[in-house]
């Protein structure tokens, strides 16, 4: 049984999954998904693949940066699939937030192709406080990937 958005606490997660989220946050998506496979590979059944999918679009957008259109694409809709099934709030994290920006990216993946991968990487990289939002076309903008963090208000921040 996966858990309420009411029914999880921060002590819940281990600490090496905050460590993780902080990794995706800095974009350093390769440090994430080695971070997270740790804890996945331990998981309660019933989490797996929460944690699964988070560190599968650490990889696509991983996959992004070296310019694999194909593992981007396909780690992108992967990992957002998996996460469906854990509602909008699950495990510290706003879930509903990362498949919403997941599934931007791989729309725009979609929508630049292949041969227009180098645009999008260089998109993603620049992660400097003016590219938080990058338009690719006039009403298409992109934001850089971030975790949200969501705590219960009885809680202290990990």
């Amino acid at each position: 049984m996966i858990k309420s958005a009411n029914s999880w606490s921060v002590s819940d997660q281990p600490a090496e999954f905050w460590l993780g989220i902080e990794q995706f946050n800095q974009g350093d998506y390769y440090a994430c998904h080695d971070t997270l496979e740790a804890i996945w590979l331990e998981a309660n059944p019933s989490e797996q693949a929460f944690y699964q999918g988070i560190l599968q679009i650490a990889v696509g957008l991983y996959h992004l940066t070296n310019l694999n259109w194909q593992g981007a694409a396909i780690l992108l809709g992967e990992g957002s699939n998996r996460l469906n099934a854990y509602g909008d709030i699950h495990g510290g994290i706003n879930v509903n937030e990362l498949i919403n920006q997941a599934t931007d990216w791989l729309l725009a993946l979609q929508e630049t192709g292949p041969d227009q991968v180098q645009q999008l990487a260089s998109v993603l990289l620049d992660r400097s406080p003016k590219a938080v939002q990058h338009s690719l076309e006039e009403e298409d903008n992109l934001i850089t990937p971030n975790i949200q963090l969501v705590y219960n208000s009885n809680e202290i921040s990990p």
